[in-house]
């Protein structure tokens, strides 16, 4: 039987109006914590939903999505009656929601109920891999059980798309829609918990996703169309992801080859998209490790890439970039000129061409971006009320950016003069510091307490410190 075509969903796209998936994404997430619900929606999960790919929500979405619009009911929305969907994956367990067969629905029934139930940042892992081995062994078959790998798990089946297991001649596996959304889902599934948990314990377990990834990528050399552009860009989004993990927690030299490897795929796979994203992150990694003309180089090749594309947020953070490298190398006229870029490309707002991967770049990014700048060039006052818009602006659910925002706040403070400011401030980070683990954020901290320690008897100071040093003996005592 064929598939039914998607129809796109124009009530619900209406209904966004003139905000960017990733900021619309924002707001049902918000609305789902005032009424008790946990979702992981992002960006691309209101884009399948506009396309009609989603043509009934699970049961937790349906609750957000009524308490967002009061009075409206499913087929307001632009839904399909939950008893009217009968793709062929769909299911009821145990009264809770809905869930599918494959990571996104099955070839064939777009019109499945979304298996989305809850946000997996507030998910424990092995909830995650209990639900990648459920959908291995319903859907079986070697690559798909490989590509199940991908939610974090460990499972059998990985070998056979090793390289010395195509030599002894097992059969070539065919890649296709289950196996690209894996890839994809594993993308989505990292930044999720990054943005609650940040990197550190992710990124140890977010290696065995990538080399499969990349195993799937060489075993489907001779897959072709969509199937393969969308399976080389996600092999390069999650090269960028775990490449952030390493750069995040301190592993700069794993960071940069990670960002290297999604570079050449983007290059072989002619993605301006994947480019554009591989440059952006080498800029800010080349800054963090000091290599400014390098990170301005980047930021420069990121914006020729980016403009082959419609999205003029994407090119203010490349711009912002480019800000922060050079007032790495005290070139402040460069700094300002590139700042005024950004922020008239930003002032343009969101559009539908923004990628994804940029959900968390709002004003609160665009405020911490500029701060850094002010901070590095030893304008701290500047910085500081920079660094509060941003802390002041943050959405909750960006728990690692809040909690870094904090982070530059108190520092900025400690060094214009404000030391009982700066260790209110740091200890809010504090804190954030049993949910978020970031070695930037821990190296930051400990900048703060060594120029708060000369100003001990300031209001606040003695105890900030007090809690800091035990955080740090804790933190020193914990297995690397």
């Amino acid at each position: 039987m064929a598939a039914s075509r998607a129809v796109p969903n124009l009530a619900f796209r209406r209904l966004r109006g003139q905000r960017s998936p990733g900021e619309f994404a924002a707001l049902v997430r918000r609305a789902a914590r005032e009424i008790g619900e946990q979702v992981a929606c992002d960006a691309r999960y209101i884009g399948r939903v506009e396309a009609g790919e989603i043509r009934c929500p699970n049961y937790a979405y349906e609750r957000v999505f009524l308490h967002m619009f009061p009075g409206s009911a499913l087929a307001d929305l632009g839904f399909s009656a939950r008893e009217t969907v009968r793709g062929r994956g769909a299911r009821i367990t145990d009264g809770g929601p809905a869930s599918t067969i494959g990571p996104h629905g099955t070839p064939g029934s777009p019109g499945t109920t979304d298996p989305i139930g809850s946000d997996s940042s507030n998910s424990t892992y092995s909830n995650e891999e209990s639900d990648v081995l459920r959908r291995a062994f319903m859907t079986s078959g070697t690559v798909t059980v490989a590509a199940a790998s991908l939610g974090f798990g460990s499972l059998p089946g990985t070998e056979a798309l090793r390289t010395d297991g195509l030599r002894a001649g097992l059969p070539r596996p065919r890649i296709g829609e289950s196996e690209v959304s894996a890839v994809e889902e594993a993308v989505r599934q990292i930044r999720l918990l990054d943005d609650r948990h940040g990197a550190e314990g992710l990124y140890q377990r977010a290696a065995q996703p990538l080399r499969t990834a990349y195993a799937l990528l060489d075993a489907g050399t001779t897959t072709r169309g969509s199937t393969a552009d969308r399976l080389a860009s996600g092999a390069g989004e999650l090269a960028i992801s775990v490449g952030w993990l390493a750069h995040d927690s301190g592993r700069k030299d794993e960071a940069r080859s990670h960002y290297a490897e999604a570079l050449a795929t983007a290059r072989v796979a002619g993605d301006p998209a994947l480019e554009a994203h591989a440059f952006c992150n080498t800029s800010f990694l080349a800054r963090d490790a000091g290599r400014y003309r390098e990170a301005v180089r980047a930021a420069q090749a990121g914006q020729r890439a980016a403009g082959q594309l419609a999205s003029a947020r994407l090119l203010a953070l490349l711009n912002l970039r480019e800000a922060g490298a050079w007032a790495g190398l005290g070139d402040r006229a460069g700094c300002e000129q590139a700042l005024s870029r950004a922020h008239t490309l930003f002032d343009r707002g969101p559009s539908d061409a923004d990628p994804e991967w940029m959900s968390f770049f709002g004003e609160p990014e665009l405020h911490a971006l500029e701060a850094q700048c002010w901070s590095t060039l030893g304008e701290w006052a500047r910085a500081a009320r920079h660094s509060h818009r941003a802390a002041a602006l943050q959405d909750p659910h960006f728990a690692r950016n809040l909690a870094l925002y904090r982070a530059q706040l108190a520092a900025d403070l400690a060094r214009a003069g404000a030391p009982a400011e700066a260790a209110a401030a740091a200890g809010q980070v504090l804190d954030l510091l049993g949910d978020v683990q970031s070695s930037r954020i821990h190296a930051m901290l400990a900048e703060t307490a060594r120029v708060l320690t000369p100003r001990r008897r300031a209001a606040g100071v003695s105890d900030f410190l007090d809690r800091y040093a035990q955080t740090a003996r804790t933190r020193a005592a914990l297995p690397r």
